[in-house]
């Protein structure tokens, strides 16, 4: 799904307001969703979501706390529905190395590179599983929304040049609930790339939660190699736009940009074409690295990645709050 420009206005224009009515339902139904009681597993649970629907960085949040979990002696396992649920009725432990993107989904691929991950329409099935697998911890990769799993800290993570858009629930905006509705689920909150215009009345409604500042940082060996480089880019993400001016500022020369829906599935007719009119400019194709895990290995050879990695401002603020959770969580299952 490409997310409607009009969602990313301040003041919602008459089509979102139109379908405010109809937005304000989805909310309530997913508000009340949030508010049922979840499964207790054996271990603790993290969860890595946000508020709005699409991307916000939730993976590479998800992959950084993964990051620190470990560097505390954790075993890490990530859970996943993958993309519409992608997986079948049971759970997948997924092999990146064997697994596609239009079976797992693209998150999982990347996900399984960094620690177990686990793939199943039912959180609670890909939890099972992951816990037979010997996992102590749980990070999961969206599912804030979701009841399936009761949490013991949950993060959302905000674009910070984004926010909450015109500040409707969709399809008249982003949202998937009211912020008031969805804070008291959240532990904490993670902004990205900063505060900007578009996020500052994001940053004021989540008020009174802790405010986990971070950034995303281009891979440094591949961003120097793209520098003064001309680049076709194409990106099918949540906000493509973000990926452009990403090359833009590590010194690439965006020369043609392509954007494509969420998770869009290329096909060989759409990348031979991509790559006919990058050879034809003699321009470096290149995408994100949540795309190329997408691409057919003929195609993928011949494109450049550019993986980001998030990093936060204050690990040791972070690493503070998975700690009080683990603690919290263990003594209250001796209890």
């Amino acid at each position: 799904m490409r997310a409607p420009d009009f969602w990313s206005r301040r003041r919602p224009s008459l089509l979102a307001l139109s379908l405010a009515r109809l937005g304000a339902l989805y909310g309530a139904f997913t508000a009340w969703r949030m508010a049922q009681p979840g499964l207790r597993v054996e271990i603790p649970v993290i969860c890595i979501g946000n508020f709005v629907v699409g991307g916000a960085g939730k993976t590479p949040a998800a992959i950084a706390i993964a990051g620190l979990l470990q560097g505390m002696g954790e075993r890490v396992a990530f859970l996943s529905r993958g993309y519409r649920g992608a997986g079948g009725a049971g759970a997948i432990a997924v092999d990146p190395d064997v697994h596609r993107a239009e079976t797992v989904g693209d998150e999982p691929l990347l996900l399984a590179r960094i620690a177990p991950c686990f793939v199943a329409r039912d959180r609670r099935l890909a939890a099972r599983a992951a816990i037979a697998a010997g996992a102590s911890v749980l990070v999961l990769d969206d599912g804030l929304q979701s009841p399936a799993l009761a949490k013991d800290l949950s993060l959302a993570v905000v674009d910070g040049g984004a926010g909450f858009g015109n500040g409707l629930c969709a399809p008249a905006g982003p949202l998937r609930a009211a912020p008031a509705r969805q804070l008291p689920h959240v532990s904490a909150v993670v902004f990205v790339d900063g505060v900007s215009d578009a996020s500052l009345p994001a940053h004021r409604a989540v008020a009174g939660k802790p405010i986990l500042n971070a950034r995303l940082e281009p891979d440094p060996v591949v961003a120097a190699n793209l520098r003064n480089q001309n680049v076709l880019a194409f990106a099918g993400i949540g906000r493509p736009g973000k990926f452009f001016a990403t090359l833009e500022a590590l010194g690439a020369h965006v020369i043609v940009a392509r954007s494509y829906a969420d998770h869009h599935a290329y096909s060989p007719t759409q990348l031979e074409a991509l790559l006919t009119e990058a050879a034809r400019h003699g321009l470096t194709p290149v995408t994100t690295q949540k795309d190329f895990v997408r691409l057919p290995g003929a195609f993928a050879a011949k494109v450049a990645a550019l993986p980001v990695a998030l990093r936060f401002d204050d690990e040791r603020e972070v690493i503070a709050l998975l700690a009080e959770a683990l603690a919290r969580r263990r003594a209250a299952s001796l209890e």
